[in-house]
């Protein structure tokens, strides 16, 4: 069972976005293609699945990456991420799992790959994207990071990371047995803002669909 599996869930009932896995940007691709085209370029994923209730599905997917028919509760949206992911685990035993999603279309192989040769060596448990955040924050009305009367640069501020949620690795126990897809040592792969773009409602995919030339000239 010493594999690695991507999945890519998928739904097509989509509340804030219908349809929005299988839109088409103005060049006419559609939104899932960037991340099948993407993830069968990284190296040391024996399968890819597509991870979907409706076969419909079936007819974006390129040679190389399969087709799995999820239960039809794991749409609802009250259903957890961790259920997903914990009924794939039961479906396809592996022992890493790579989890990416149609909805971040510009992350990079090169980031990927970073993420799953950190936990296939076995030095980190898991792996996540993140983009570093310098920025004068506040909390209950007061400076929360800084000392208003010392004004440091932003670069001197001590940065902090925010999970973009476009990339998650782990392993087989951490989610079936612990219910996490984050370990307590993760390898955290820094992404440009344009790779972080998450796609959720419709003003995210008209801004992705504008950044289109400058993700492929990254």
């Amino acid at each position: 069972m010493k594999k690695t599996v991507a999945v890519i869930p998928v739904k097509l009932n989509n509340e804030r976005c219908p349809g929005k896995n299988i839109k088409c940007f103005d060049n006419g691709r559609p939104l899932i293609s960037y991340i099948l085209d993407t993830i069968k370029k990284v190296e040391g994923i024996e399968e890819i699945y597509v991870y979907c209730s409706n076969p419909e599905i079936k007819g974006y997917l390129p040679e190389g990456v399969q087709y799995l028919k999820r239960k039809e509760y794991l749409d609802l949206s009250t259903t957890s991420i961790l259920a997903v992911l914990q009924e794939f685990a039961k479906d396809v035993p592996a022992e890493n799992y790579v989890l990416v999603h149609a909805t971040a279309p510009f992350i990079k192989a090169s980031s990927i790959q970073k993420g799953v040769e950190a936990v296939v060596s076995g030095e980190y448990d898991s792996a996540l994207t993140v983009t570093k955040m310098q920025e004068f924050l506040w909390r209950d009305g007061k400076p929360w990071n800084y000392d208003v009367t010392i004004i440091p640069r932003t670069q001197d501020l001590e940065p902090l990371y925010t999970e973009t949620t476009g990339m998650y690795i782990y392993k087989r126990e951490l989610v079936l047995e612990k219910n996490r897809r984050v370990g307590d040592n993760p390898y955290l792969v820094e992404v440009s803002k344009i790779e972080a773009i998450d796609i959720n409602d419709p003003i995210d995919f008209v801004i992705a669909n504008a950044c289109r030339d400058a993700a492929e000239e990254e």
